[in-house]
């Protein structure tokens, strides 16, 4: 397969994964808990420390490869819209692939797949931090639970 079919294969199956994704309303529950508990749970768990610890120690959480709790859905909706504005999107995609983006699956396909998954559940898929954020911009946040 060439380098240009190979692309338009994967620009084909990212419209098409974002398209179902559109479909259907995306929770918490239903889409972004199994995805978590399956990708990001091992360092984002409950033995994971709450982020104000994680701050205070972060390169001694790090070299353990651990990072702040994520676990639970008011957890995880504090990296979106508050306290921690954006932090969610900017690990997962920020405009390019995050640093956190390898872990979403096993190849580029569960990762893309995932990545429309969260962007879905998110709504308003903004890198801001708070001091940046309009309140417009805060209403297009959903992530329904």
């Amino acid at each position: 397969m060439t380098t240009k079919v190979a692309a338009a294969a994967a620009t084909v199956l990212l419209f098409a994964c974002t398209a179902l994704v559109q479909a259907a309303e995306v929770t918490y529950r239903n889409d972004i808990q199994p995805i978590f508990q399956a990708r990001c749970a091992a360092c984002h768990g409950s033995d994971a420390p709450e982020y104000p610890a994680f701050k205070e120690a972060k390169d001694q959480w790090l070299a353990k490869e651990t990072g702040p709790r994520m676990d639970t859905y008011t957890h995880l909706i504090s990296y979106t819209a508050w306290p921690d504005t954006g932090a969610l999107m900017r690990r997962l995609d920020a405009g390019k692939p995050g640093n956190m983006y390898q872990y979403l699956g096993d190849d580029e396909a569960e990762r893309q797949k995932n990545l429309a998954l969260f962007k879905a559940w998110v709504g308003n898929w903004s890198l801001k931090r708070w001091a940046e954020i309009s309140k417009e911009e805060i209403e297009g946040i959903k992530v329904r639970y």
